[in-house]
């Protein structure tokens, strides 16, 4: 990884990814791409590492991804154009399903991909400030690889007013379509992203990875006896957990939970 596209500070438990292209906005481009692709595969997997927060230095979360780079895969080979997509949509699939939980600090803009990148974590924390759109169409272009999770945030029916009409929208309105989980103001967003990091650090590590697989596993289907079934035996093994036996003891004996760390 370079610092000219990222830097990454680790603290206690706690590791946050910054976005490092001030001077474009933090927009994507190949080493971007390839570097926080990295960043994810080794912090998903470090045992030191509870939360991950992804942030931005400068002005801007991410302007999405860089207009000349767009240009340069347009006009690449089929197979190249294709295997390029494919790491960027291996990039926010690899975010969206990391067993950690993920944190979206969002200050000032975010654009296309930056939107993205909001969608595809499982907090977004918000500067009340900031600004978003989903451009694509205006380039000629679709937010394809991002779909799966800002439709997943905004649902369809918003999705379809902001990818046709491109229209930009403030942090109320990314608020209220379930873009952002809340917005503060500037001066309060590190405040409030420290409290949001604590009540996380207190949640069993463990735990926390299988109810994200349990959100996705129970998300969108119909309530039947195979689903009924399926989450009485999640609870049935997690009660048999180590992490519960510690849990509840802890919850008896009016004391922290073993796995409870500062932030």
């Amino acid at each position: 990884m370079s610092a000219n596209t990222l830097q990454i500070d680790r603290g206690g438990s706690v590791a946050i990814i910054w976005l490092n292209r001030p001077d474009v906005h933090n927009a994507f481009d190949a080493a971007l791409v390839a570097d926080l692709t990295e960043a994810f595969e080794q912090l998903s997997t470090a045992a030191d590492v509870r939360v991950i927060i992804l942030a931005a230095r400068g002005k801007s979360f991410s302007a999405g991804a860089q207009v000349q780079w767009m240009q340069q895969q347009g006009a690449a080979t089929p197979e190249q154009n294709f295997a390029d997509a494919q790491r960027l949509a291996r990039l926010f699939h690899l975010i969206a399903t990391c067993p950690k939980p993920t944190v979206a600090r969002v200050q000032g803009g975010a654009y296309g991909g930056g939107v993205g990148l909001i969608a595809a974590c499982d907090y977004a924390l918000g500067s009340s400030n900031g600004g978003f759109c989903i451009s694509e169409v205006r380039l000629g272009l679709i937010p394809a690889v991002i779909a799966p999770y800002v439709l997943r945030a905004i649902g369809q029916r918003n999705a379809s007013r902001y990818f046709l009409t491109a229209e930009r929208f403030d942090a109320q309105t990314a608020h209220r379509l379930g873009l952002l989980h809340e917005i503060v103001a500037p001066s309060h967003l590190d405040e409030r992203l420290q409290e949001i990091t604590s009540a996380l650090l207190a949640g069993a590590p463990a735990a926390q990875a299988e109810a994200k697989q349990l959100i996705a596993s129970v998300a969108g289907r119909s309530i039947t006896p195979e689903l009924l079934d399926d989450t009485a035996q999640r609870i049935a093994t997690r009660r048999a957990h180590p992490e519960a036996t510690e849990g509840l003891a802890a919850f008896l004996a009016k004391r922290p939970a073993t796995w409870i760390q500062p932030a």
